[in-house]
This record gives structure tokens, C-alpha cells and sequence, in this order.
């Protein structure tokens, strides 16, 4: 069973798994998926409400398009603007990326077709990226005359290292499936046609385990990043130290005792 939320005319949500599940579904299949204006303020909108429901344990984004999961942004519109126009629009782009990776519980891009510039960024913001042979990847900007805008030149070097983030970002070359795994530029790589399937599967598996742990455990692996050791294991003990004495932990041991599934009161 699931329930369905629309986020303007181009986003929507669906619940699986009895609503510990959020599937984020990037709905703009004309335009294969190009980040508008408002599709950016739907973007934000609708994970800014999935981050605040504590029934949420797990988000996966995917596409409504068989051809690709986004093309970034929407070139078109911005065609017409002024220097104004594009300078208004910017926070508003900026924090649509910001709001994927900003999700508190474990986020799975489910990738198909292309996912370029500002539609790789999405992809990127989240915790694992999962994508069939049918997928596409790359950061193009610079062959448009800009940058990576939505994190990919931050986020990119932290999945596979400066040098090859230099080299994707500076030819702006596309990559295929097959390359991309290799390089890490996606971590699963799935049968084609079944990447929404198994991505749902997987953010199920991970939804199956204890709210508080999920949303301290993304905290500690984010807020560590980039730190010397010392430092990081500083940000995972203060983790650790809010799960500790938690109603989860005490369901987790008595369950595993009592050879049971655990009962998680989330809290």
C-alpha cells in the first residue's frame, strides 16, 4: 500500500512500507526532468516536509521519465532571463539541492537515463546512488559557459577524489554505467529497468532498522567528513552519546535477547 502527496505540478511523494518509506518522484517527464523555477521550490518544499516526519526513515528519489532521471537546469527558462533574473533565481535553485542533502535519514538516488549537471547534483546530495545500464552521468557545466551550482564540485571530489573530480568537471564529459561504477561515480549498479525497484528494496532494508540509530549514524558520517580522526570520532561519540540512553537502544537489546523483530518506538 501507498499514499500519494503532489509538491506543485512537478514533484511527488509516496509512502511505502506503512509510511517509513518516501519515495521523492521527480515528475516532469516532458522536459525529462529539468529543474524550473518552480520545480526547485517543489524540490525544497517536499523534502523540508520529509525531513520533519518522524515516520520517515529512508527517502529515494527517482523519475517519472524512462529516459532520464534529470538533465539538470531547465536552460530553456533561462534562456530569457536577465542577469537579474538569474542572480533572484539562485537561492531558490541552491536550496533545492541543499534540501536533499540536508534530509536527515538515509537518501538513495535511483538513477536511469541521464542524470547531468544539476541532476547528477541531486543524485550526488544523497547517501547512495543506484543506477542501471541505461544511465548517463556527468557535469557538463563548463561546456555552458558555468560551473557545477548544486554542490558537484564540493560533493563530487568527496565520492572519487580531486584529481578525477578535476578531470570529469574540466572535460565535461559524459559517463556511461559501466565507467561510472567503476569509478565510483555510482555505488550499485542494477539490471535495466529495475533501478526504482531495487533502490525502493534497498531503502526498505534500511527502513527495517532503528529511526534514532538511521538519523545519528547520517549525522556522524556527514558532520565527520573532511575531519582529522581525532576530530571525527569526537562527532561519532556525540552521536553515539544520543542513541545510547534511547528507547530504541533498550527495544534493540531486549528484541535481539528475546530472539525477536525489534519493535522501534523511534525515540
Amino acid at each position: 500500500m501507498s499514499s500519494e502527496e503532489r509538491f506543485g505540478e512537478h514533484v511527488v511523494v509516496r509512502r511505502h512500507a506503512d509510511g517509513h518509506v518516501a519515495e521523492l518522484v521527480l515528475d516532469r517527464p516532458k522536459a525529462m526532468n529539468a529543474v524550473s523555477t518552480d520545480m526547485a521550490r517543489a524540490i525544497a518544499s517536499a523534502c523540508t516536509s520529509l525531513g520533519v516526519d518522524p515516520e520517515v526513515r529512508a527517502v529515494v528519489l527517482t523519475s517519472s521519465n524512462d529516459r532520464a532521471f534529470c538533465v539538470g537546469a531547465d536552460l530553456k527558462e533561462r534562456n530569457s532571463f536577465t542577469d537579474t533574473d538569474l542572480r533572484l533565481q539562485r537561492p531558490t535553485t541552491r536550496a533545492s539541492y541543499t534540501s536533499v542533502l540536508d534530509l536527515p535519514v538515509p537518501a538513495i538516488a535511483a538513477v536511469n537515463g541521464f542524470a547531468l549537471g544539476g541532476g547528477f547534483e541531486l543524485a550526488l546530495s544523497c547517501d547512495v546512488i543506484v543506477a542501471d545500464g541505461t544511465a548517463v552521468v556527468g557535469l557538463p557545466e563548463v561546456s555552458v559557459g558555468v560551473i557545477p551550482g548544486g554542490g558537484g564540485t564540493q560533493l563530487l571530489p568527496r565520492r572519487v577524489g580531486a584529481a578525477r573530480a578535476a578531470e570529469l568537471i574540466f572535460t565535461a564529459r559524459r559517463v556511461e554505467a559501466a565507467e561510472a561504477r567503476e569509478l565510483g561515480l555510482v555505488d550499485v549498479l542494477v539490471e535495466t529497468g529495475r533501478v526504482r525497484e531495487e533502490a525502493l528494496a534497498l531503502a526498505g532494508r534500511i527502513a527495517a532498522n532503528s529511526p534514532v540509530g538511521l538519523r545519528a549514524a547520517k549525522k556522524a558520517l556527514r558532520l565527520g567528513q573532511g575531519l582529522d580522526i581525532r576530530a571525527g570520532l569526537e562527532v561519532e561519540d556525540a552521536a553515539w552519546r544520543t542513541v545510547a540512553f534511547s528507547g530504541d537502544r533498550a527495544e534493540g537489546v531486549r528484541a535481539f535477547n528475546e530472539k525477536r523483530k525489534p519493535v522501534w518506538p523511534g525515540e
